[in-house]
């Protein structure tokens, strides 16, 4: 594989690498098509749709505008600059909050704590003007590119923060908030999700997660099903009038992880109009060797501390995290790699076509490939998909143009349905 490497040097962004070949002729092609990768990535609108770097905001002084090199302790897998140095045209913010107690006041917490996450980003983004914009519509992506300047969008993941209150949807999209994930590793008062120990509570949506689906195609905010149980995902193919996103997973058929969709999701996720955003977490790409000695390892670590997510200490909570990387970094195992990654592109492309497909990394939420494993790397992606044969054309789908269409769909129905109604 042709990899985009990173420099020493901070001042510049990528050196070509290219693998010695045993002809000339075949060395001036792989020049060829390595200079028309970074072309085409450099020009097209390239749009992440899932990243967690928000959570770094409110953890330590981690500082968005200033780059921060890649591999260092702490230096996470995004910035503004590296943002730049890998051609990331928009990204998606997570406005991330873990479930607790699902009561009246543990919901107040959540709402708090997601209202103090979109104030961080706020204020990360008016700190440097010059560098990024916050983005609410999908024009704003091509105006800010025109710019120079990077479009940071937001997302909810988790609607745990809506708790049974259907008025904080319409308050959370005017702070900003453009998708919800419908709920994340646990069940909510939404619906069930693919990973919760006890299993099924509602058999899909809840009663109100029925309603949310109503209220949020009225908004004109885009349904993320990442997270969703498989019934949860039917459910609300069901009954939304415009299309859904899965904003950060795989193929189930290539990797068996209950994260990922199977292929008659992914159909019925094309029948819908919707687009699935492919995830860099590795254990959703490829299934992993098994590596007990890792295992051990976080047992030990979850008996000192207990359950992460009932942590309330911050102190405390700062220890697990520190002790919970210096584990995963001590018991590494291979990572998997971009051409894993573009395999799952193809399954999906083979079987729904090129116009269902995108980009959601997870950067800086457990999403790292061995050879992308932060935003300035994000060039291997296109020069992989150039080498399989994909035009141009498809390249900038993937990359933007498949969630584009979505978003303005979604804002066009909300549109249609407030016409109707009106």
């Amino acid at each position: 594989m042709i990899l985009v490497k990173r420099m020493c040097a901070p001042t510049c962004i990528v050196v070509i690498l290219i693998f010695l070949l045993s002809n000339c002729s075949s060395k001036t092609n792989t020049d060829k098509r390595m200079a028309k990768a970074l072309k085409i990535h450099e020009s097209a609108l390239t749009i992440d749709t899932h990243c967690d770097t928000p959570m770094h905001l409110l953890r330590s002084s981690f500082d968005l505008g200033q780059r921060h090199e890649p591999g260092e302790k702490g230096s996470g897998n995004i910035d503004f600059p590296r943002m730049k140095e890998g051609g990331l045209d928009a990204q998606f913010f997570a406005i991330y909050v873990s479930q607790k107690e699902r009561t009246p006041q543990g919901h107040a917490k959540a709402k708090k704590l997601a209202d103090d996450l979109i104030d961080a980003v706020k204020k990360a983004c008016s700190l440097y003007p010059e560098l990024v914009e916050l983005a609410a519509a999908p024009e704003d992506a091509y105006r800010l590119e025109s710019l120079g300047k990077r479009a940071i969008y937001m997302g909810m993941e988790n609607g745990y923060p809506i708790g049974k209150d259907l008025s904080l949807l319409p308050y959370f999209y005017d702070r900003g908030i453009r998708y919800i994930t419908l709920c994340h590793s646990s069940n909510n008062e939404i619906c069930d999700s693919a990973t919760d120990f006890n299993g099924p509570e509602w058999n899909g949506l809840s009663p109100f997660g029925e309603k949310v689906i109503h209220e949020m195609n009225r908004l004109g905010m885009i349904i993320d099903v990442s997270h969703l149980s498989d019934s949860s995902f039917y459910d609300v193919l069901r009954l939304t009038k415009a299309p859904v996103v899965a904003t950060h997973s795989c193929c189930r058929s290539l990797c068996d992880h209950k994260r990922n969709v199977t292929d008659d999701m992914l159909i019925a996720l094309a029948k819908n109009g919707g687009v699935i955003q492919m995830c860099f977490v590795s254990s959703f790409v490829k299934k992993a060797k098994p590596n007990p000695k890792r295992e051990a390892a976080l047992d030990s670590l979850r008996t000192k501390y207990g359950d992460y997510e009932q942590l309330t200490d911050p102190q405390v909570k700062e220890e697990y995290q520190n002790a919970y990387y210096e584990i995963l970094e001590h018991y590494a195992g291979k990572k998997a790699t971009v051409r894993d990654l573009v395999d799952h592109i193809d399954h999906a492309v083979r079987l729904v076509g090129i116009d269902h497909v995108g980009i959601g990394t997870d950067f800086d939420g457990g999403g790292e490939l061995e050879d992308c494993d932060d935003v300035t790397l994000l060039p291997n992606v296109t020069v992989e998909l150039l080498r399989r044969g994909y035009s141009e054309e498809d390249i900038r789908k993937i990359w933007g143009g498949n969630f584009i269409r979505v978003f303005r769909e979604v804002i066009r129905t909300a549109q249609e349905l407030k016409t109707a109604g009106s």
